[in-house]
């Protein structure tokens, strides 16, 4: 393996890594504060669910694009041989969505939590906490477009 698969190798892992991070704090933060809910109000299951399971799409996100990256560096299969450039430039296209999901898995949890606190109190008001919660997500999808669309124009 060269020096250029294995940046390729660490970007791939990192855009996992720190996106899954990500994820887990701000799905695990919406979690404890869905449950507080449901401790009170079981019938709010399906509303608290989809406020919990939010955050969880910057982990999607960065699985995805390192599984491009491990395709088009061979890891999956074919030659596995990448210039020290082109290692360079898989590690840099996998730092959108390691860094950007990192940060709005995070930031989405926190909006998901005051969602679920207005929820709690006022059922009906459940569309606005699932909008305002989804605005995080445009900036996770804004790193995760720019990661993939920069990994398939490296191969």
């Amino acid at each position: 393996m060269t020096l250029g698969t294995g940046l390729a190798l660490l970007g791939a892992a990192l855009a996992t890594i720190f996106a899954g991070i990500g994820s887990a704090k701000g799905v695990g933060m919406a979690t404890e504060a869905g449950m507080g809910v449901l401790s009170e109000d079981p019938s709010k299951f399906g509303k608290m669910l989809v406020l919990e399971l939010l955050p969880g799409t910057q982990g999607l996100y960065g699985f995805i694009v390192s599984f491009m990256m491990l395709l088009n560096i061979g890891i999956l299969g074919g030659s596995m041989d990448l210039s020290l450039t082109k290692g360079l430039l898989y590690l840099a296209a996998a730092l959108p969505i390691a860094i950007g999901g990192w940060i709005s898995g995070i930031a989405q949890g926190r909006a998901a939590v005051a969602g679920i606190a207005l929820v709690a109190k006022r059922e009906q008001e459940f569309s606005k906490a699932m909008v305002s919660t989804t605005l995080v997500e445009i900036y996770a999808l804004l790193a995760f477009l720019v990661s993939l669309l920069s990994v398939i124009n490296i191969g």
